[in-house]
């Protein structure tokens, strides 16, 4: 064992396998060592392990081995006393390095940090050792079941014990499992997605199926899952989930503004999401949440992510008493969008379809009014889900991004326009008209809006996602619903 060396960390050539070298501090007495210090741990690399169980394997004689196990759960893996020779393998679906071995021998001097799903397993060097494990994530039957196996002997591995196997101590069950050709990969964590009947749901599915990962999904929406309801959270074993991407919202705007609606609105906006957030902080896993422009009063010509909150309408104020509850957990993603557009109904489609009328000779619409004093930028709910999967997939720094469509900023009369003109060139017969004007005679409470919802995307860039030009978009999108 090394003595006063400096702590540090070395990569594996498994992603995510890391070996810590730990400072050691000995005496004639004996000797002190920081075993898991988180702050010092997680400035070099090591992820920050949520800790809910301590494990002990005390083995009592040289050649004990154990293995290979890759289990769901990530592992912070030290020796008390004596030493292994450990061997992991990666048996995660998926990876690059699925099959790959790496080894090295732990002292009280050096440690592991080993990811979820790379199989486990160490022989005793000496008599007496104590091999501790650290663990995020309690045992369950349901977590066993998902529990995966390689053989020691495995020849297409080609591990290299100290001690031959036929002359160390191992279990039956050890020594009968599978071979790598035979393994079951472990599986990634499950992700859940709420509010899967809505426009941004339906992309977020879409593009699971189209990556092949939605296996690995599950889908909800309020008649299966009321997040907003605290005894709704018992028909989950959360434990098997890693990530949380939350879809569903109340989004009829004006008609939050009603005493029913009201309490509707921040039922789904601010409680369900505030529950949510306490779940998911409690079980380690990444919330991702939907966000709005209306969580600002639209003053700035383009909004920041760190500009104060300052929503004008009841919808506003929910989806900010939401992002607020969210931004307590510490892992999650604040997805601030504007303008949505996506499968079911919305403004493009509605734009759509009264264009098709002005344009039928037999219908006495001739042309339509909107309002030309509110700006913004649409956003496409497939770039959004694209966005949501590449913050996750590169496991990004936690916090909020703005996700709209970038390019051009203009008024939603502007692009009614557009829509007119594609469908049936028609864009001539929408007449714009202020926002005043535009709701003067309307029946019920109408919900003030922002008039700037443009977002600056600068931070989504930063972490290597580009939201597409809306413009284009569009076009695309418009193309489609004419086929």
């Amino acid at each position: 064992m090394e003595f006063e060396k400096d702590l540090s960390v070395a990569e594996t050539g498994i992603g995510g396998l890391k070996v810590v070298d730990l400072a050691v501090h000995g005496d004639s007495r004996g000797w002190f060592k920081e075993n898991w210090q988180r702050a010092k741990m997680t400035a070099l690399g090591i992820p920050d392990l949520r800790v809910v169980q301590n494990n002990i394997s005390y083995n009592d004689s040289r050649g004990v081995t154990r293995g290979i196990h890759a289990e769901p759960w990530d592992k912070f893996i030290s020796v008390a006393r004596g030493s292994v020779f450990g061997a992991w393998v990666d048996l995660r679906e998926g990876s690059e390095t699925f099959g790959k071995v790496f080894t090295t021998v732990l002292d009280p001097s050096k440690a592991i940090y080993v990811p979820r799903g790379v199989g486990n397993s160490f022989q005793a060097l000496e008599d007496g050792t104590a091999y501790t494990y650290l663990v995020d994530a309690h045992w369950s039957l349901e977590l066993k079941r998902t529990y995966t196996f390689v053989n020691l002997a495995d020849p297409e591995l080609a591990i290299e014990w100290p001690i031959p196997l036929d002359e160390a101590t191992v279990s039956d069950a050890d020594l009968n499992h599978p071979m790598l050709k035979d393994v079951v990969p472990m599986a990634p964590k499950r992700t859940l997605v709420t509010g899967c009947n809505g426009q941004l749901g339906h992309a977020v599915r879409a593009l699971a199926e189209e990556r092949g990962v939605a296996k690995d999904f599950d889908f909800c929406d309020i008649d299966t899952f009321d997040m907003s309801d605290p005894d709704a959270y018992s028909k989950y074993d959360w434990s098997l989930y890693g990530a949380v991407i939350n879809c569903g919202a109340y989004t009829a705007v004006d008609r939050a503004e009603t005493p029913e609606g009201r309490a509707a609105c921040w039922a789904a906006n601010a409680t369900g999401p505030a529950l949510l957030a306490r779940t998911c902080a409690e079980h380690g896993i990444t919330l991702v949440h939907v966000s709005s422009d209306y969580v600002f009063d639209g003053i700035a010509e383009v909004h920041t992510e760190d500009e104060p909150l300052s929503p004008l309408s009841v919808y506003g104020q929910s989806k900010a008493a939401g992002d607020l509850a969210v931004a307590g957990c510490p892992r999650h993603y604040i997805m601030r969008s504007s303008w949505v557009i996506g499968e079911g109904c919305n403004f493009v489609k509605t734009m759509k379809s009264l264009s098709d009328r002005v344009a039928d000779s037999e219908d006495k619409l001739d042309k339509i009014t909107v309002v030309d004093d509110q700006l913004g930028r649409l956003t496409f709910t497939r770039d959004m889900a694209q966005a949501i999967f590449h913050l996750l997939g590169t496991h990004a720094s936690y916090g909020t991004y703005n996700c709209s469509g970038s390019g051009a900023v203009k008024s939603w009369a502007d692009i009614a326009r557009a829509v007119f003109e594609a469908a049936n060139g028609n864009g001539d017969r929408v007449v714009p008209a202020s926002t005043a004007d535009y709701y003067a005679s309307a029946a019920g409470p109408i919900a003030p809006r922002p008039v700037h919802s443009a977002l600056d995307l600068s931070r989504l860039e930063t972490v290597g996602f580009r939201m597409p030009d809306w413009e284009e978009e569009l076009a695309g999108y418009i193309g489609a619903l004419m086929v």
